[in-house]
């Protein structure tokens, strides 16, 4: 997780912006079921009536309405209406003071509704089912309708008003909070449908406007939505770019130590497969892990705010999910552990198909190979499968618990409703927020199990990215100009990292500009190790190369490989046209200078064979030209560099005799000056080497001339001997 979240350090702006517009978005979200709630209780139960304070009030009911207060209460009930026409109007008041006006007041406003509907089922002859009745009547020995001329005419004292409110009081406790407020309501609407105020039209009115807000909030919410996604894709996508250059640019500067270290496959899926799943994982994090806190905290404090007193079920909801989800991961998650091997595993399979097409169809295995690759995509199949069908689970478990949830809570709200401490629209509020509390630990427990194969990924390519080039420029680079091209290995030895032996020991000589030297031996005898030491594809381990005087260690490695004109083994030419090949050697190389060098390497005549000449297409790889066109545009490509220090690692073994002894003339004209240092296999094509050196083991076993080493070295001998007849190598008579 530290290694994905340290990704975006460079984009600590988006993601303050992207927080910001969560808060927004989840507060806008968090309203909506308080709006629904609202339509519910206030719309379509108290016809639009919010508060117990009436809008407008006759003045009957005015004075009706202070019966059960006590003269401060009183005071502060005139203080919210003003006199207009014969009709009482409510003042303009904020939320929070009606809000203080309905604790206020609300039981002496009850108390008089009680009153009224007391009376009314009196002279309706009904019963009343409020036993208020009984309890005053024995308080004070009258009926209702004496005790309402008493309490109009003043002649109760605050003090005997108090004692009935106590009386009631009692009984009122027993009533929950929510009808007792909807009690207020009623008798609110009562009095503002007797001032002549049309309640359907409120009733309308309330539902447009609170409508018309949950459409506001729910536009907002979109924005937010829409606009988080582009940032949160943008930062992801930049996220991957930047995974991408780094580990491009440090691949780029690898010695062969780490090429080894990594493989060749491993490398191309941690900056293919694995940036991909860290890049998608960034930007779940931006629009859903950064999300999930903020609504579980929003949607606590609003679950609080409802008074509903259910939160426990929210507690039990949440370790139930949090229980089932830690289950499955536990199964899954050694699986995606093992998963990134088995994608490694594939590639690096296909990768060896692909490039070894023509040697698996010359021996006729086709059939072993197409079972190798099953075998290995079975097992990354299984693997997957297993991971998806356990993951497959969660969904319709977690929909399962979700029901079960709602289920459990209509069933515990039915009995606070029918008690009177909760209203329809509550239940429904709080059924929304819970879901939206679980919705958001949920998200965290699903990125739980997701996030540690993305941390497995972005490990790996940590990995890449932090892994230093054991081979570096100096600090202090040599800075001369000027070069001969005087090439020295001083008792060089080296061996491979890990490696128990040497694979060169004690190489001492000297190549001088204007003479070619030449280096063979059998298979393995470490040719081609001596010469990838010079470049520094490798760093000696004992023994020092001094290129010009000084130690190849101390050249900046630009200056160093800009002086030598490297002809690979295996000539590597990349997709795109024969100039752009060349120019790998000089990017800004004219024309004239493409044909002199191609003429050189003998390559002229097959590229005036192409249609379109030095701008013919060179497919990947170079798999649309031969082996021994190949090694002539490598060898032109070096050529046209014109450096004073030629290295051709047995670059000459796909070419016939005969454009072999023509492309060895040319180059001795262009090399003139230049050192030459030759790896071969065939003794023909190093004949006229200034030097010759035999290796065998590691070791220099021959060192001289062709004839002088058919005298000296036995090695050299039997090499010669094997390729050219005595008569070929003027040994007879």
């Amino acid at each position: 997780m530290g290694k994905i979240v340290k990704n975006l350090r460079p984009y600590w702006k988006q993601v303050l912006l992207i927080i910001l517009l969560l808060i927004v978005q989840v507060y806008c979200d968090l309203a909506l079921p308080q709006y629904t709630s609202n339509i519910i209780d206030v719309g379509l139960q108290n016809q639009g009536v919010e508060h117990i304070l009436p809008e407008l009030l006759t003045e009957e009911d005015y004075e009706t309405s202070m019966l059960f207060m006590t003269s401060e209460e009183k005071d502060s009930f005139r203080e919210a209406y003003t006199e207009e026409d014969g009709l009482y109007r409510r003042v303009e008041l904020s939320e929070d003071q009606l809000n203080g006006y309905d604790e206020e007041l609300l039981v002496p406003v009850i108390l008089t509704y009680q009153m009224q509907s007391m009376m009314d089922s009196q002279e309706s002859g009904e019963t009343s089912t409020f036993t208020m009745s009984e309890d005053l009547s024995t308080e004070s020995d009258v009926d209702p309708q004496q005790l309402m001329k008493l309490l109009l005419s003043g002649q109760l004292p605050d003090e005997t008003i108090l004692t009935l409110r106590e009386t009631v009081q009692s009984q009122l406790d027993a009533i929950g909070s929510s009808t007792l407020k909807s009690m207020g309501i009623a008798y609110a609407a009562q009095c503002e449908a007797a001032a002549g105020i049309d309640m359907e039209d409120k009733q309308m009115d309330y539902m447009w406007k609170t409508g018309a807000q949950m459409m506001g909030f729910a536009l907002i919410l979109m924005l937010c939505a829409i606009t988080i996604s582009f940032i949160a894709s943008k930062v992801g996508a930049s996220v991957g770019r930047d995974l991408r250059q780094k580990t491009f640019s440090n691949v780029v500067n690898f010695t062969n130590t780490e090429m080894d270290q990594f493989s060749t496959a491993s490398l191309i899926t941690r900056s293919t497969n694995d940036i991909q799943q860290v890049q998608q994982v960034t930007v779940m994090i931006l629009r859903m892990v950064l999300m999930a806190p903020i609504m579980g905290i929003g949607g606590i404090i609003k679950v609080y705010q409802t008074g509903s007193g259910m939160e426990w079920v929210i507690a039990v909801a949440v370790a139930v999910l949090i229980g089932f989800v830690l289950l499955l991961g536990s199964v899954a998650m050694p699986k995606f552990r093992i998963m990134q091997t088995l994608v490694d595993r594939l590639n690096l399979v296909s990768r060896e198909i692909l490039t070894g097409l023509s040697v698996i169809r010359a021996f006729r295995r086709e059939t072993r190979e197409e079972e190798r690759f099953d075998e290995a995509n079975r097992d990354l199949t299984r693997t997957q499968l297993f991971t998806n069908r356990v993951m497959t689970l969660m969904m319709p478990g977690m929909m399962m618990i979700m029901y079960c949830i709602t289920l459990g809570i209509v069933w515990i709200a039915a009995g606070r409703i029918d008690q009177g401490y909760m209203q329809v629209g509550q239940m429904t509020a709080f059924i929304t927020y819970t879901m939206m509390i679980v919705m958001a630990f949920l998200l965290l427990t699903v990125m739980s199990i997701m996030l540690p194969r993305a941390g497995v990924a972005a490990k790996r390519i940590d990995e890449v990215i932090s892994t230093d080039p054991s081979i570096v420029d100096t600090k202090d680079p040599v800075k001369e100009t000027a070069s001969e091209g005087v090439l020295s290995f001083d008792h060089v030895s080296f061996r491979y990292p890990g490696a128990a032996e040497d694979v060169i020991s004690d190489i001492t000589f000297t190549a001088e500009p204007g003479t070619t030297t030449a280096i063979i031996g059998s298979t393995g005898c470490g040719k081609s190790t001596l010469v990838n030491l010079i470049p520094r594809f490798y760093d000696v381990t004992k023994g020092a190369i001094t290129l010009d005087g000084h130690n190849i260690k101390e050249y900046a490695m630009e200056d160093l490989r800009n002086r030598i004109g490297f002809v690979p083994q295996k000539g590597v030419l990349f997709s795109g046209t024969i100039a752009s090949n060349l120019q790998f050697g000089k990017a800004n190389a004219a024309e004239q200078e493409l044909k002199e060098a191609a003429s050189i390497a003998q390559a002229m005549e097959f590229i005036e064979e192409k249609e379109k000449g030095f701008d013919s297409s060179i497919a990947q790889g170079g798999s649309n030209v031969s082996g021994g066109q190949k090694q002539r545009l490598a060898i032109a490509r070096a050529i046209i560099k014109k450096p004073l220090l030629y290295v051709f690692d047995d670059s000459f073994s796909a070419l016939d005799m005969k454009t072999d002894a023509r492309l060895r003339a040319a180059l001795a004209a262009q090399t003139e000056h230049a050192t030459v240092l030759i790896v071969a296999q065939r003794i023909s094509t190093i004949l006229h080497a200034d030097q010759i050196l035999v290796l065998e083991d590691g070791k220099i076993v021959g060192r001289g001339t062709h004839k002088e080493l058919l005298r000296t070295c036995e090695v050299y001998e039997q090499i010669a001997k094997s390729q050219l007849s005595e008569k070929e190598l003027g040994l007879e008579g």
